[in-house]
């Protein structure tokens, strides 16, 4: 299993390829490809490379899906026999960001498997299948 830990919007994550992930918004349009350069750790089938702090000539590229704005989360602030009240509310904005593949020296160590063929596949039946009409 390949992963590698990344530092993006001030948080440490760990990814792998062909997974989404929601991070910090990411100046950059849907569908256009971003590359992280920040890696901390690269685990390729046991062999780590750890950076200190970041490891030299590691890559983790990726495809922005879209951009949205997460739950949001109140702020209530009271001080109690003094009847002061402050209500507030904030969401973040978020990117999905969909990992395309981990790169460490040139080199592709994980990358996501493109699909292949029709989306919808078809499927064969052994026995008839009938479609009731209304």
């Amino acid at each position: 299993m390949t992963y590698a830990i990344i530092e993006t919007g001030g948080k440490q994550l760990k990814v792998e390829a062909g997974r989404f992930y929601d991070i910090e918004l990411l100046h950059a349009e849907a569908d256009e490809k971003v590359t992280i350069n920040s890696v901390l750790l690269v685990n390729h089938d046991g062999q780590l490379s750890i950076g200190q702090p970041l490891v030299t000539g590691a890559t983790v590229e990726g495809t922005i899906m879209r951009h949205f704005r997460g739950r949001k989360v109140l702020v209530y602030k009271m001080k109690p026999k003094k009847k002061t009240r402050k209500k507030r509310g904030h969401r973040q904005e978020i990117t999905r960001f969909l990992i395309n593949s981990i790169n460490l020296n040139g080199e592709v160590l994980a990358y996501e498997d493109a699909p292949t063929g029709a989306e919808n596949p078809v499927i064969e039946a052994d026995f008839p299948i009938e479609v009731a009409e209304e």
